[in-house]
């Protein structure tokens, strides 16, 4: 079958999509992946076919210093619902979402959605996959006639706000049930010569590469696959063939945090003085810009970039993010986890890790060299921290593969 992906300009993003389109392609599926037109050499170096559509947005539109802040807060409303259900109410909700609609989703999607309309139309794919911020990918699907899905790349707060929407929206009046949306949505479903249906806001089926332990979901139907590590173009360094004499510690705070926000929301020297004197030895990966004045113990060796899913199967300890991508790749290795929440979804992975018992969260506000030192000799000392890491881990390995979810994806045509 023909399988179109449709994703936003977000390399990230794309990069958890990836393993699935290679699934599929090696099920001998066609796969073609759109976005726009400046993103075509990510989606190439991945050894996929990119279909570039519509125009390319100035970072600066979508972005600004105050949105940036707000990201770091934690979920835009009404998405943190996901995170904080007493704040599910109509008011709440409606407000969250014509503020949302208005300056993110229609930024995302109106550059491409009549471009990759038209490559539908005329490739006439039988399904679109489509990560919850491209609801242009639903629309094509619409209009093509194609099965579709939504992909996750984290939590799904968006399927979680939607379904708490849709029950307020019940309990309301009927002339009281404006729904910014799907009122959004059906604009373009008219224009293509088709009604609205729900499941343009959530798919027909949602794709989801976590186990339930570490979900906060909605009542949607969920189709699970089991992780797999992707971060790109990669070489493993010699030194990580070398045993390490002492227990391995890695530390990273994220790409994002320097690629998107300039700097670390913890203080990376601090973290390296507290722990100098363990016997241990600490990998970080620190970018190259925020190095400048860093002081280096003896006990540490700093890289800029190393392949997470390489150095962390040599660890005893993580010290992370709570990225999805940094967090998943961890626990498929059974190593227990250190998480420093600091963007978007990241507290909820952070909590549900906690709860599982295969890690130990440290709010932001909370971290200090000395706080990620104790929390770090938990980790390193107790055994049941390792015990519930290597059952999160079989946890994960228990979830069919992307190849074996392919032929639930062949049902949805």
């Amino acid at each position: 079958m023909r399988v179109l992906f449709a994703v936003c300009p977000n390399k990230s993003i794309f990069q958890y999509l990836a393993p699935m389109a290679w699934a599929l392609r090696t099920a001998g599926h066609d796969v073609r992946v759109a976005a726009q037109p400046k993103f075509a050499g990510v989606i190439t170096q991945a050894g996929l076919t990119a279909v570039p559509v519509g125009r390319d947005t100035p970072t600066s539109e979508l972005e600004n210093p105050a949105q940036r802040a707000a990201e770091r807060a934690g979920l835009p409303k009404p998405y943190d619902v996901a995170e904080h259900p007493e704040k599910s109410t109509w008011e709440y909700l409606h407000s969250g979402y014509r503020h949302n609609v208005g300056w993110w989703h229609r930024a995302e999607n109106f550059p491409i959605v009549t471009d990759l309309v038209d490559f539908a139309r005329w490739w006439r794919p039988d399904l679109v996959i489509w990560e919850p911020m491209t609801f242009a990918g639903a629309v094509a699907a619409k209009a093509a006639g194609a099965a579709h899905a939504r992909m996750l790349w984290g939590q799904d707060v968006f399927g979680v706000a939607r379904s708490e929407f849709l029950r307020h929206k019940a309990d309301r009046p009927p002339e009281d049930r404006d729904d910014p949306l799907s009122d959004w949505l059906a604009g373009y479903a008219k224009k293509y010569g088709f009604e609205f249906t729900e499941d343009m806001t959530t798919g027909m089926a949602t794709i989801d590469q976590f186990p339930a332990s570490l979900q906060q979901q909605s009542n949607l139907r969920y189709l699970r696959t089991r992780y797999v590590a992707y971060g790109g173009p990669a070489v493993v360094p010699d030194w990580l063939r070398i045993p390490p004499p002492r227990p391995r510690v890695a530390l990273t705070m994220g790409l994002s945090a320097t690629e998107h926000y300039d700097s670390y929301v913890v203080g990376m020297g601090d973290i390296l003085e507290a722990l100098s004197d363990l016997d241990i030895e600490v990998v970080a990966t620190v970018a190259d810009d925020q190095r400048r004045g860093l002081k280096i113990p003896d006990n540490a060796r700093v890289v800029p970039y190393v392949p997470w899913y390489a150095l962390t199967a040599t660890c005893a300890a993580v010290i992370h993010h709570a990225g999805a991508a940094t967090l998943a790749t961890t626990s498929l290795h059974g190593v227990p986890q250190l998480a420093i929440p600091f963007h978007f979804d990241q507290t909820i992975y952070a909590r549900k890790l906690a709860e599982h018992g295969a890690g130990l969260m440290v709010s932001t506000t909370q971290a200090t060299g000395w706080t990620v030192r104790e929390n770090l000799l938990r980790l390193l000392n107790e055994p049941t921290f390792r015990q519930r890491a290597e059952h999160l881990r079989d946890e994960m390995f228990a979830l069919p593969s992307p190849n074996e979810l392919v032929a639930r994806l062949e049902e949805l045509r």
